[in-house]
């Protein structure tokens, strides 16, 4: 996204990735899988988003922090900008678990960057304000993911 206050008119990527763990991930894949989300999501192009990918440690450690469950989990979202807040602006921060993400993908017979996608989408779609807290809006969640995994899978 370009910055319109920036006189240099220097461009911010949409999709911000922090890897913090030792398992090989390939970013440029995450990073349009995650762009793609957003478009499919309805997200404006002026919010950005932050995608951290953590070990168990780490994770464990955000769980206990903010949810005061100490496990690790696969992935965890933290809002920051209102999908109406004036660009440019942050959508959130999406935490991806890799470790967690790869045992997850083993156990389904799929490669962890398809696991890791379907993770992704499911933290931007929280991000969105979308939740599975009760049956139906679960099914609602689901089908939404499936509908954006679609739209990301046959892009790449």
């Amino acid at each position: 996204m370009t910055d319109p206050d920036d006189p240099g008119g220097a461009a911010h990527p949409r999709v911000a990735i922090a890897d913090e763990q030792s398992y090989p991930v390939d970013e440029r894949v995450l990073v349009e899988a995650a762009e793609r989300a957003l478009d499919a999501a309805g997200i404006p192009s002026s919010h950005g988003l932050s995608v951290a990918l953590v070990d168990r440690g780490r994770m464990t450690e955000l769980k206990g922090r903010y949810y005061g469950e100490h496990h690790a989990t696969d992935v965890l979202s933290f809002p920051m900008d209102s999908l109406d807040a004036p660009g440019p602006a942050v959508l959130g921060d999406v935490v991806l678990c890799v470790a967690v993400a790869d045992r997850q993908a083993r156990a389904l017979g799929v490669p962890v960057e398809r696991e890791l996608e379907h993770l992704l989408v499911h933290g931007i779609l929280h991000l969105a304000g979308r939740d599975h807290a009760d049956p139906g809006s679960e099914v609602a969640m689901a089908r939404e993911e499936r509908r954006i995994l679609g739209l990301v899978r046959a892009a790449s």
